[in-house]
């Protein structure tokens, strides 16, 4: 029997991509890297970039890897999805593609507030657009963390992190304020997640565990 394709990972730096990759394997699926920079601030120069050159290296990307016999992509970055509307990009291209965003659109009418962790306002705003579009009642409170990120490549304890960049306290500014649950809004954010667990009561959402679901559907 044919083995099945790998399926494509997509993601902003090299980091956050070997994640995704990781997530896929851990599942017992072949994957494969595709990075779309090589840092977060390089990452940060595109999502802000014109939509026309966005979707342009975005389709160009895909369309390589459809002909390359790709069936599939895992669209391992928030902010990435926040940045580009991958459901036309799928209709071109053929390609099943699996994003954060679909996995927030389903949580949104389990809470009435939650708190967002995200990248870069890029991030924070696409979460808090899909999230609100399918609950519009829904309090959210949110904040950007890129220093967490340049942490996170930088290869800093996960432990060390969350005090350096007060984590417990952000965490527990959201609890104060009302919030239900915190959602980990950057895949690089996974790192810490098992550090911060131990140092707040609210619970953390990663989107990573439905989006396969989502992707083995």
């Amino acid at each position: 029997m044919k083995a099945p394709h790998p399926i494509a990972v997509l993601a902003g730096t090299p980091v956050d991509t070997r994640m995704g990759v990781e997530v896929l394997e851990r599942r017992g699926l072949s994957a494969a890297a595709f990075p779309l920079a090589r840092d977060p601030r390089q990452q940060t120069a595109f999502q802000i970039s014109s939509r026309e050159r966005k979707e342009e290296v975005l389709f160009r990307l895909l369309e390589d890897l459809r002909r390359q016999g790709y069936e599939k992509a895992f669209v391992y970055c928030n902010s990435l999805s926040s940045a580009v509307d991958f459901t036309p990009l799928a209709e071109r291209t053929g390609l099943r593609i699996v994003t954060p965003l679909e996995v927030y659109r389903g949580l949104a009418h389990q809470y009435r507030c939650l708190g967002l962790i995200a990248a870069n306002a890029q991030g924070l705003s696409g979460i808090e657009r899909t999230l609100l579009a399918a609950n519009p009642g829904l309090d959210l409170l949110g904040a950007c963390a890129l220093g967490a990120v340049l942490s996170i490549e930088a290869g800093e304890d996960p432990g060390a992190l969350v005090e350096h960049h007060h984590l417990d306290l952000l965490a527990d500014w959201f609890r104060r304020c009302g919030a239900q649950a915190l959602i980990l809004g950057c895949t690089h954010f996974p790192y810490f997640q098992e550090a911060l667990s131990r140092r707040t009561s609210l619970p953390l959402i990663d989107p990573a565990e439905e989006m396969v679901a989502l992707l083995e559907r």
